[in-house]
């Protein structure tokens, strides 16, 4: 592991951008590139982390600098070949698929999941068809093609905090809803983890996978704030 070299972090104006330095020299991502943001607010809070470094660098706490360096690095190169794989979990949205046996969960997936749903229809001016039960379903192909286009719309930065509240959540809804800031973070999170909750509070908390979502709360967190920050 790289051990901390530098005194002084600061913020400099750079490109029309903001550049996080190390003892006046730029910062650069793993490709190279220069570690530059838009935002003076991200800015800042990618100096903390570089600031706040010990002895020896742990990526793990630094994800503001995590989440730049992969906006930088991957997707701004290909958008569309990064985005790609995030704007598939429109054939598999996780809010198109209910309960089929336990009537009180239905019932809170449909208080909680078709509000979600209404905004995506009515905002991309789509149509969703509900399963119920676990066997895949498709997905209008104009609904697809839609939110597809929905994430394309968006800038690398923000298809980058996107990916991994789709890929943790399992809902591109959600996730495009909070890159909209549609809807509250805490209760998107409280809506992709809807049946976990549920099964918890009937059947009693497991600590494996409380850790786990613990952890996957983190990183939601994290993503949430950088484009709060953007």
């Amino acid at each position: 592991m790289m051990k901390r070299f530098w005194k002084e972090v600061g913020v400099v104006p750079a490109d029309g951008g903001w550049n996080i330095a190390l003892d006046g020299r730029p910062v650069r991502t793993p490709q190279r590139a220069p570690l530059a943001v838009a935002s003076p607010a991200l800015a800042e809070a990618i100096a903390a982390e570089w600031q706040a470094v010990g002895e020896t660098i742990d990526p793990a706490a630094m994800p503001m600098t995590g989440l730049a360096n992969a906006a930088i690095d991957i997707a701004a190169p290909d958008l569309a070949a990064f985005a790609e794989p995030v704007a598939a979990y429109a054939a598999s949205e996780l809010f198109c698929y209910r309960e089929d046996r336990d009537a009180a969960l239905l019932a809170e997936q449909a208080a909680i999941w078709n509000p979600l749903l209404a905004w995506a229809e009515a905002r991309y001016g789509v149509e969703f068809v509900i399963a119920r039960g676990i066997v895949p379903i498709d997905q209008p192909e104009a609904t697809v093609a839609a939110l597809r286009a929905a994430v394309l719309a968006h800038d690398a930065w923000r298809v980058t905090a996107l990916t991994p509240l789709v890929t943790i959540g399992g809902s591109l809804v959600a996730g495009l809803a909070l890159v909209e800031a549609a809807f509250d973070a805490g209760d998107l999170w409280q809506a992709v983890s809807l049946d976990e909750l549920y099964q918890e509070r009937r059947w009693g908390p497991d600590a494996l996978a409380t850790a786990a979502r613990e952890k996957k709360r983190a990183d939601w967190d994290n993503a949430a704030r950088f484009l709060s920050l953007l």
